[in-house]
């Protein structure tokens, strides 16, 4: 069983996989704090200068906190500007590996016509075709009489 995952850990696409969940989670940091800290507060003052993140419907009679943290430990809240907030992160990083994608078919896409454009190199011929090539080109290079 050890020698089998082995064998699973070593294959490429385990590797692959790995690496781009790490990047992704990277990634999705860098998306988050685009959409946190410029993308929502440029938002908020075009709209009157709020913030999308505490915008909340108590959900209980105790809930009485302006800002959602202090609400939810109230009680139940239902945080729509969070929500819209999350959904902002991921139209942006939809739209980003939409792209991504994209420049991939693309460069692919060249590669393919660059090869089919590449003049293929044909094998050179057999030894005896070469021979008897060589014995035509020599008799009509001979003089006739």
């Amino acid at each position: 069983m050890l020698n089998e995952f082995k064998a699973f850990i070593a294959r490429g696409n385990v590797m692959d996989l790995a690496v781009g969940v790490i990047i992704g989670g990277a990634f999705g940091g860098i998306v988050k704090s685009l959409v946190d800290d410029l993308i929502m507060p440029i938002v908020g003052a075009i709209f009157g200068g709020f913030d999308f993140s505490n915008y909340f419907i108590p959900l209980s009679s105790k809930v009485t906190e302006p800002s959602l943290a202090a609400a939810r430990a109230q009680g139940a809240v239902f945080a729509y500007g969070s929500f819209f907030t999350v959904l902002i992160n991921f139209l942006i990083l939809a739209w980003i590996i939409f792209l991504m994608v994209k420049a991939v078919n693309i460069l692919r896409a060249q590669v393919e016509r660059q090869e089919k454009a590449a003049p293929e190199e044909l094998p050179p011929p057999p030894a005896d075709v070469q021979l008897l090539t060589e014995i035509r080109d020599l008799l009509a290079k001979r003089p006739t009489a």
